[in-house]
């Protein structure tokens, strides 16, 4: 891996968490990922699943963490299975983990091969009554791949059919999306990548640049900077492209006079940044630009205030409308009747505003976290609103990461990324 070493004890902490919420005599398994193929015999870059590497900190395929509070054995209460590294997977694919190094990453002290899964489990399954399933219940999951974990659960189910079934993700829902200190400290060190990429930016745009060329200086620093690279597929959007909420393609060149709106981040020891700002190709903003630009600021500096401890998600998103309606009245997009007849159920800021204002993020781009309780210190979310005007060839969105607090406003782990109008303009004329 390219990223330093994690302490184990952040998942010792994790596992703490997880076990404390577990019912008695119940264990629970999680799995790696697969390695996805694509065709012939290549495959796709290997992810580890975000809740092993949560609980375990394992970082390879064909893994499995199982916890067993109530184990007889105390050694069983904790295990993690991986896969028995040879001599000529050393030469062909590299090192991987040996039992000590296992126990070093994860702080877990039974360590066995993955041949002697089958066995193991059984015995400990002879002692408990209930197991904890691992499935995917994202709100915004729209998974049609069977995974390795939904394999396991089809295979348990055939060979303990007499066992009472839990599930885990309601647990990993409310732990994982507090985080903790060492996680904000990974956090921050992925969004302070992600203001070197951004910097490095300010001095390469310029007009007739394509697209393409500004993902390939990102990816340099990002990579350069030990990560992985992007934490999802970036967008870099000149000109109308920027109203094609997710536009991939980045394969325009960027003409003058025209806006790019760029929605790129790094990840780092798989946590995700979430960053987006939009600046002129040319280096100076046109009136009506920074009229748009700072109407999107305001909103955004106005909705950071509303994540503060005890707020409800889906209300927050109501007050974030009004934020937005107010601007758009502001800059005539829309007009007193517009509001008073609007569609309860489609306000009618989101002709120009269709998307949400925040998310959780961490582990994942759009990670887990309770959204239907008050929110907590230490979670974290991003604030990003955003105009887009199709008919001026415009699409102008700001985006910051930011932690709640136990008192007051948030703190902003992308404060140092530049995101004035001015200091854009100076920066990228320099």
């Amino acid at each position: 891996m390219k990223y330093h070493q994690i302490s184990n004890q952040l998942f010792i902490k994790n596992r703490k968490k997880f076990m404390a919420q577990m019912k008695p005599k119940s264990i629970a398994a999680f799995n790696s990922n697969d390695i996805y193929p694509i065709s012939a015999d290549s495959t796709m870059p290997f992810e580890q699943h975000r809740d092993i590497f949560y609980l375990s900190g394992a970082d390879q395929e064909e893994t499995i963490l199982v916890l067993f509070p109530d184990a007889m054995d105390s050694r069983h209460r904790e295990i993690l299975f991986v896969r028995e590294t040879n001599e000529h997977i050393a030469v062909w694919e590299g090192e991987k983990l040996t039992k000590e190094k296992a126990t070093e990453v994860s702080g877990i002290k039974t360590i066995y091969w993955l041949s002697d899964f089958k066995k193991v489990f059984f015995d400990l399954m002879t002692e408990a009554d209930t197991i904890y399933f691992n499935t995917n219940e994202h709100y915004r999951q729209a998974v049609e791949t069977q995974t390795r974990e939904d394999r396991f659960i089809l295979e348990c189910k055939k060979e303990f059919p007499a066992h009472q079934y839990a599930k885990s993700n309601p647990i990993l829902q409310q732990i994982r999306g507090i985080k903790e200190t060492e996680e904000l400290d990974l956090m921050q060190t992925a969004c302070n990548i992600t203001e070197k990429g951004f910097r490095r930016l300010l001095g390469f745009v310029k007009p007739d640049v394509w697209e393409y060329e500004i993902e390939a200086e990102l990816l340099h620093e990002f990579v350069k900077n030990r990560s992985k690279g992007f934490a999802y597929q970036p967008i870099i959007a000149s000109g109308n492209n920027a109203n094609v909420l997710h536009y991939v393609e980045n394969n325009q060149q960027c003409k003058n006079g025209d806006l790019i709106l760029m929605d790129v981040a790094a990840e780092y020891a798989n946590y995700s940044s979430d960053l987006t700002r939009t600046i002129p190709v040319n280096g100076k903003f046109t009136q009506r630009q920074k009229d748009v630009y700072n109407a999107v600021l305001r909103v955004k500096n106005d909705a950071t205030k509303l994540l503060v401890s005890g707020t409800i998600w889906a209300e927050y998103h109501k007050e974030c409308g009004k934020l937005m309606t107010s601007e758009l009245l502001g800059l005539g997009l829309l007009d007193k009747a517009d509001v008073q007849n609007e569609n309860p159920d489609w306000p009618a800021y989101k002709k120009y505003f269709m998307h949400g204002t925040s998310h959780h993020i961490g582990l994942n781009t759009h990670d887990y976290g309770e959204l239907k309780t008050p929110m907590k210190a230490n979670m974290v979310f991003t604030v990003e609103p955003g105009i887009y005007i199709p008919n001026e060839k415009m699409g102008i969105r700001l985006e910051d990461d930011v932690v709640i607090q136990e008192k007051g406003a948030p703190f902003n782990l992308m404060a140092n990324i530049p995101i004035e109008v001015d200091e854009l303009e100076e920066l990228m004329n320099s």
